[in-house]
């Protein structure tokens, strides 16, 4: 199912080899704590993936959910300075004026829709889920950690259809060897 919608939806997460985004415990260390290492990689050629630099500061709106939000919240800094975020929860009260909260991705679409977003950012695996299930997410930049952690969130859970999706860029990085891949997600009818 693809729902019609203005503006562009777009993920951007690490993934262990292994499937997961967060250990046990929604643990990040795994990602955010890699060792050095030695690794081989060519340089990026002609069609790198996206990274942090080249695709955050054309995003003007987050959603994530609960969890990703309490993770955010626990930094020294608000790493969203000038960009509208949205928060899908049935649970959390108000009270973060940096926030707005929607209760189903129905009320999360609408602020999207009412704000005139422009380009989304969809972060948190039951988020990206829920968004990729119901046709929302245009495009798809998953970062390849080099570690296999056995146990935790998955990226991807079940779906009730294929999703197509067409390679963008690639590239692997040495300092930090991860694997970088952008694809464009393709309409039923591609």
């Amino acid at each position: 199912m693809t729902r019609e919608h203005s503006w562009r939806g777009c993920v951007f997460i690490g993934v262990s080899l292994d499937g997961f985004i967060a250990g046990p415990d929604g643990d990040l260390d795994w990602l955010t704590g890699l060792a050095p290492r030695d690794h081989t990689a060519d340089a990026p050629g002609e069609h790198p993936a996206l990274v942090w630099e080249t695709f955050f500061p054309d995003v003007d709106t987050l959603v994530m959910g609960r969890t990703t939000y309490e993770t955010v919240r626990g930094f020294d800094e608000w790493p969203f300075e000038g960009k509208r975020v949205v928060v899908l929860s049935t649970t959390l009260e108000a009270g973060d004026d940096r926030i707005a909260i929607a209760g189903s991705l129905d009320d999360a679409v609408a602020l999207l829709d009412e704000a005139g977003a422009g380009r989304v950012y969809i972060d948190g695996g039951r988020t990206i889920q829920a968004f990729l299930g119901a046709g929302l997410v245009d495009e798809l930049t998953v970062s390849v950690a080099p570690v296999l952690i056995g146990s935790g969130a998955r990226l991807f859970g079940d779906l009730d259809a294929d999703v197509l999706l067409r390679l963008r860029g690639t590239h692997a990085t040495p300092e930090d060897g991860l694997v970088r891949i952008t694809y464009d997600v393709l309409a039923k009818d591609a």
